[in-house]
């Protein structure tokens, strides 16, 4: 059984596994979860953000604690601040919820931000896919807590819950956030303090200066999580912001840029990465930090520099011309140009190709009828291998020589590794059918765009 199923069949140790390849960047970890999100898209996602002190781990433990009482498959996500020595997580939020050890319906773990700004790690989303596809019903997903940037949360969360504590300051700091965008039940947790009443009005207050885009209008419950108190109430919110949700549009819209923003982020990875493989680059950016850090080069001209550097993948431009492969052209043009109306611009011989060419113009593009003239010609060893048919297609580009370039670090294979002379004079090479999916394309250099 390989560790894709065992992640289905909810193994803890193919959970385990995946997490650290995933966080690692190990290159498994694509296929993995290229394999896992046909199943994801099932569990309930609860972020849980707030100050240091305010008590997220513990009302963490204790919705674990609830939602299991009803029978729920929890998974838990504890996002730490990293080692500076080690590069992992140093709180170890799973110390403060021993409670879990022996529930095998329980999943926790711990993961470091390794430098990740905004509450999360990088891979947190990849991990909370992990343990949706291995059925857990609710994933609650814990912040950092260091600062006042907490609120990527909301872009992997379905509810974001943001606990504050009376007499800390945390309404002030909600405010500076922008925390106040992003919650969708507050959480006043510690509510046996003293000013916790006035503490709820202003909250309440300042929630009702602000109209969200989805008419939602944010709940507030208090709690002191180190008792259980609140705990089921807070549960009972949770379960009416997520019906509310199911129906709303906006809700639709939400989960639908959360999407976008996931995708423009593997996107940016994969340009990062397939960047830095290209020879000499990282090179160049040594370089470009050494002249920085003397203050001889500033960083956004070395960035320019950089890009001048790298290869352009531009897409190819306009058609030129379709090679269909015949035995005779005397004996295709009865159908190409007496049947099908075709008119004939010229018949050439090219010997260095050992082919002979009928140009017939179509449009902006035009069909090249291909005769062999030789015994060894590559024309006469298509024909004995595929018979009569398209044996080729030809795409225009500006400057052959820098798309032959691009090619190459694109790791695209050609038949010849420079530019060769065809019809008309033009510069021509060719990709190897091995590289395009069995099809023979052609490159033609035409006169620059003006």
């Amino acid at each position: 059984m390989n560790l894709t199923d065992e992640i289905l069949q909810a193994n803890s140790r193919a959970m385990a596994r995946a997490m650290s390849l995933i966080e690692n960047q190990d290159p498994q970890a694509r296929d993995i979860l290229k394999a896992l999100f046909p199943k994801t898209g099932r569990a309930s996602v609860i972020g849980v953000t707030g100050a240091p002190g305010s008590g997220k781990s513990t009302l963490v433990d204790k919705l674990a604690q609830e939602f299991r009482r009803q029978g729920k498959t929890v998974g838990i996500v504890a996002v730490d601040p990293t080692s500076p020595f080690s590069g992992g997580a140093i709180l170890a939020d799973r110390v403060r919820m021993s409670a879990h050890y022996n529930d095998e319906g329980v999943f926790i773990r711990s993961m470091a931000t390794r430098g990740h700004l905004g509450g999360l790690s990088k891979t947190a989303a990849q991990i909370v896919s992990v343990l949706d596809a291995a059925g857990k019903d609710i994933i609650l997903l814990e912040t950092v807590g260091v600062g006042q940037d907490e609120v990527e949360v909301v872009k992997v969360a379905d509810v974001a819950l943001v606990v504050l504590v009376p007499g800390m300051g945390d309404d002030v700091q909600a405010f500076k956030a922008g925390i106040m965008e992003i919650g969708d039940i507050f959480v006043l947790n510690k509510a046996d303090h003293p000013h916790v009443e006035r503490a709820e009005k202003e909250l309440q207050a300042a929630l009702s200066l602000a109209v969200r885009s989805d008419g939602w209008s944010p709940l507030t419950v208090r709690t002191v999580a180190t008792q259980g108190e609140g705990i089921q109430n807070l549960v009972g919110h949770i379960e009416t912001f997520e019906r509310y949700r199911q129906t709303a549009r906006e809700s639709v819209e939400r989960r639908k840029a959360s999407a976008e923003r996931e995708l423009m982020e593997l996107l940016k990875d994969a340009l990062l990465e397939k960047a830095t493989r290209q020879n000499g680059v990282c090179d160049r950016i040594h370089a470009a930090s050494q002249a920085i850090k003397e203050r001889r080069l500033d960083p956004y001209t070395a960035v320019d520099e950089i890009m001048k550097g790298l290869p352009s993948i531009e897409r190819l431009m306009t058609l030129d011309h379709v090679g269909i492969a015949v035995h005779s052209i005397e004996e295709a043009l009865r159908t190409y140009q007496q049947r099908l109306g075709f008119t004939v611009h010229e018949i050439v011989v090219i010997d260095e190709q050992k082919v002979r060419v009928a140009v017939l113009p179509g449009g902006d593009s035009r069909i090249e009828l291909l005769e062999p003239t030789a015994p060894d010609s590559p024309i006469q060893r298509f024909l004995e291998k595929r018979g009569e048919g398209v044996h080729h297609l030809c795409f225009q580009v500006e400057d052959i020589r820098r798309k032959i370039e691009a090619l190459k670090s694109a790791s695209l294979q050609l038949i010849a590794m420079s530019s060769e002379t065809g019809l008309d004079g033009r510069k021509i090479a060719f990709l190897h059918p091995k590289s395009t999916h069995g099809v023979l394309i052609e490159l033609v250099e035409c006169e620059p765009k003006t």
